[in-house]
């Protein structure tokens, strides 16, 4: 048994006995359902937002490769984990009463100055103060979300914080079929070169325990939307999380991007995006992917690609209707919604 399965093993004691859980594993009618979501950024932010109208029990699982920014100059200062993705799931899970959107608005300011605190967010101050006062960042994140009020939980994937690197061809547009490395996901995101692959330095990062327990005890997983490379991949990186993501007996829902992203998928088809993902993971099956009706210009392709995963498709209205690519909460909520009610479940969760 290797030094990694042993550990997994070990994270399986932490998650609760399932006393909800009817035949096949699959939630009593009438409870609510356990999700987990993995992404960073804006995407995941667009998906929490969504899943905290359907569900109260609902997990962020962020990735900690960010690299620029505040979290950025706070990681190189003070060698934390980046704080800005997890502050932005945060932000996410606030209500919509006054406390909710206050501190919603507070912990997303950021100082402009001509100094040293010029555009530091105040959440990922706050997040910071509270690691070092407490040396634990899953210990913080859950006081700070229990300052806020947040409808869900915020967890790190791993304990170490991450460089991303990637083989990215054309890079530099002198020599457009030279492939060459570029590291940090700030460049990654950037790059106008076509990215190849993805990985993570250390290789073999730690897990947070509480992260893979979650996961294990789901009963749907969420992966994405975000940006594909630098938010959504990276997860399919640490191999504890890895493992549980192919173990678990939740149910996993790939949502996809509304357009692809300039530079990192730059002329991605929605059917390249899985093809990407699955090049990464190859043991990972999916149960569904969500796409926009408006975003899928060839569906027998994309319903192909999804087959080789396992997975169904479905298509549904979750763009904003102002014409932007950004995702409407409560469409997208209604998105999820019936995905969850309609494969394999029983029965309303409301």
């Amino acid at each position: 048994m290797t030094g990694r399965t042993s550990r997994l093993h070990r994270v399986r004691r932490l998650v609760p006995g399932r006393v909800t859980r009817g035949p096949e594993g699959r939630t009593k009618r009438g409870a609510q359902p356990k999700v987990v979501a993995l992404g960073g950024g804006h995407g995941l932010s667009a998906s929490l937002t969504a899943l905290r109208r359907i569900t109260g029990d609902l997990t962020a699982v962020v990735t900690v490769a960010d690299d620029g920014g505040s979290s950025g100059r706070l990681r190189d200062e003070l060698g934390v984990l980046p704080p800005g993705d997890l502050r932005k799931a945060l932000a996410a899970l606030c209500g919509d009463d006054d406390w909710g959107q206050t501190w919603a608005r507070v912990i997303k300011h950021r100082f402009t100055s001509e100094g040293d605190l010029h555009d530091h967010a105040v959440g990922n101050l706050l997040i910071v103060a509270l690691w070092e006062q407490l040396g634990d960042p899953v210990q913080a994140l859950d006081l700070v979300g229990k300052l806020l009020g947040a409808h869900g939980r915020v967890l790190p994937m791993s304990a170490v914080p991450l460089e991303l690197q990637a083989l990215v061809r054309g890079h530099d547009p002198a020599e457009p079929d030279a492939v060459t490395t570029v590291r940090g996901q700030a460049t990654v995101a950037l790059t106008r070169g076509e990215v190849q692959s993805v990985h993570v330095v250390p290789e073999d990062p730690p897990a947070v325990p509480e992260a893979v327990a979650a996961v294990l005890d789901a009963d749907w997983v969420v992966l994405g939307p975000g940006s594909w490379f630098s938010s959504v991949i990276p997860h399919l990186l640490v191999p504890e999380l890895l493992e549980a993501l192919q173990e678990t007996k939740a149910r996993r829902v790939l949502s996809l991007n509304l357009a692809p992203q300039p530079g990192e998928t730059d002329g991605f088809s929605p059917q390249r995006h899985l093809e990407v993902l699955a090049r990464h993971a190859p043991k990972l099956a999916l149960d569904v992917v969500l796409a926009d009706e408006a975003a899928v210009p060839d569906r027998e392709s994309l319903t192909e690609a999804a087959k080789r995963l396992g997975a169904a498709v479905e298509l549904a209205p979750v763009a904003a209707p102002d014409g932007s690519p950004t995702h409407d909460p409560e469409l997208l909520a209604a998105a999820y919604d019936r995905i969850f009610r309609m494969h394999g479940r029983i029965g309303p969760w409301r």
